[in-house]
């Protein structure tokens, strides 16, 4: 079994915040990742595969469709929007980046399942410092 990983980068805004709460709660727990007026960051996904090596070609998987199955579920997607307003696939989700990230697995996992390959991990970075990484599970997100 080789691992194999893709990374993209996309830039997107987002809100923390829950409508069931005052403006207070809401700054109180979620900080300026509350602010009304949103704010953005530049992501990193980084996407990995693992599988068998193909004997013919000596790869897991090929990184070209590996990178197009990315952009067409992901990256056209949530590059420059709001992903509380205009990510059809966070609707009605906390758009935190455990949440994105858990999305994002759900969005791709059919389309590796297709190639062959295992979807293994989605690790997204909000920041240098702060990321979220998922490995799958059967329980469905909310």
């Amino acid at each position: 079994m080789v691992y194999i990983t893709r990374r993209e980068r996309f830039s997107a805004a987002h809100r923390l915040f829950r409508a069931d709460w005052s403006d207070e709660e809401n700054l109180r727990v979620f900080g300026n990742c509350s602010n009304p007026h949103w704010h953005g960051h530049n992501y990193e996904l980084f996407v990995t595969v693992k599988g068998d090596i193909n004997p013919a070609t000596g790869f897991v998987m090929d990184l070209k469709q590996m990178k197009a199955i990315i952009h067409e579920f992901v990256i056209q997607h949530v590059d420059h929007k709001n992903i509380n307003l205009e990510v059809a696939f966070m609707k009605g989700k906390m758009a935190s980046t455990e949440v994105i990230a858990q999305s994002i697995f759900e969005v791709l996992k059919p389309s590796f399942d297709q190639e062959g390959v295992v979807l293994h991990s989605v690790r997204l970075h909000e920041t240098e410092n702060n990321y979220a990484e998922y490995f799958g599970t059967n329980t469905p997100i909310k």
